[in-house]
């Protein structure tokens, strides 16, 4: 398990390959060979972030605010169970966390950020999702706090005021918010105003934004992943949207395999008979992590000995802040519930969830 001493961004040349679901794809305008001179120049440029960044404290700061979020969020995990936690051992790391467990053992190493000059956003973003920290909506599962910091490349400080995005799949691999026969009951229009695991977060002045969600289910194809889309330049309106700013990055992160393993042997993820697709199989880990050039996993430790305690993962990312990727949307959340986009190139394919 990789956790956080220092900052060293990586950068990530993101997919254009097909989209997130059978039959739709988001193809971006950027080659192959742009993509690799891109990663080249700003992998090579963020080796000077990590000495300034140590110089100014801000490295020291990150590992004690997440060490003290972990803390947090693991205690009120600890108090709902009504048992001695002396013991926390973790079934998907060589380090076994117990309340005893020092802050340097689970915070003392160097992260691997992502940087994505151009990703794949998949068929099923909705536009005007509401600016929320919490996105569990009762949704059954294995819950997680998602810590997200973002770096600039280009100046290697954090990204104060951006807003991230985010959005996955439920436990049986349905996206809430839009209406599409590759995703669950295509008749189903309800769950047009579905807000269930989707919203976006601001960013403090250390570029730290965080979500309560629950951990994502799987569908046919793809490998367990979170949408990540990064806005900058953007306000916050009364009624709790966004307005304005440009999309500076646009990603998929991803969980390591055992974890997934777990997590998919429980209730109610267990109860698809979808295959599985490894992340070892899933053409944006591939090319994501081509020439090892980046890690788009979740950090994670476990908040109690056991899932049902929930799951604490975090990761940094690179962004250059003055990119600007057009999106597509497949639904556009209204003051009057979710509208389908009829333009949307994204979620064609057969009945049901993703092949589920």
């Amino acid at each position: 398990m990789q956790v956080l001493s220092m900052i060293k961004v990586a950068m990530l040349a993101m997919a254009t390959l097909a989209a997130a679901h059978p039959g739709a794809h988001e193809a971006g305008s950027m080659s192959h060979a742009e993509k690799r001179s891109f990663l080249v120049n700003a992998k090579r440029s963020l080796g000077q972030c990590a000495d300034r960044l140590e110089r100014r404290g801000l490295a020291a700061r990150i590992e004690a605010r997440r060490a003290e979020q972990y803390e947090f969020y693991r205690r009120q995990a600890l108090e709902r169970r009504d048992y001695n936690p002396s013991v926390n051992e973790s079934h998907y790391s060589s380090l076994h966390v117990t309340e005893h467990t020092s802050e340097d053992k689970l915070f003392s190493k160097d992260p691997v950020c992502i940087l994505s000059p151009e990703g794949e956003i998949g068929p099923f973003w909705v536009k005007g999702e509401l600016v929320r920290s919490n996105i569990r909506d009762n949704e059954p599962g294995v819950p997680v706090i998602l810590d997200g910091q973002f770096i600039d490349i280009e100046t290697c400080e954090p990204i104060p005021d951006l807003y991230w995005d985010v959005w996955n799949c439920n436990a049986t691999g349905v996206y809430s918010g839009v209406q599409d026969s590759s995703n669950g009951n295509g008749d189903d229009a309800s769950n047009l105003d579905n807000l269930a695991l989707r919203g976006i977060q601001k960013t403090d002045r250390e570029g730290v934004a965080q979500f309560k969600s629950i951990f994502p289910g799987h569908y046919s194809g793809r490998a367990t992943h979170i949408h990540v889309v990064a806005h900058v330049g953007a306000t916050t309106l009364p009624n709790n949207t966004i307005t304005g700013g440009h999309v500076a990055h646009i990603g998929q992160l991803f969980f390591d395999q055992d974890l997934i393993t777990e997590v998919e042997a429980t209730y109610p993820y267990s109860t698809s008979d979808v295959e599985i697709t490894l992340n070892a199989d899933d053409r944006v880990v591939l090319v994501e992590t081509e020439d090892t050039a980046s890690d788009p996993f979740f950090e994670y430790a476990l908040l109690g000995d056991s899932l049902a305690d929930g799951l604490f993962a975090w990761i940094t990312l690179g962004v250059n802040v003055s990119a600007t990727y057009d999106t597509s949307y497949a639904a556009l959340l209204t003051a009057d519930g979710g509208v389908s986009n009829s333009e949307s190139s994204g979620g064609f394919g057969g009945s049901g969830a993703p092949s589920a």
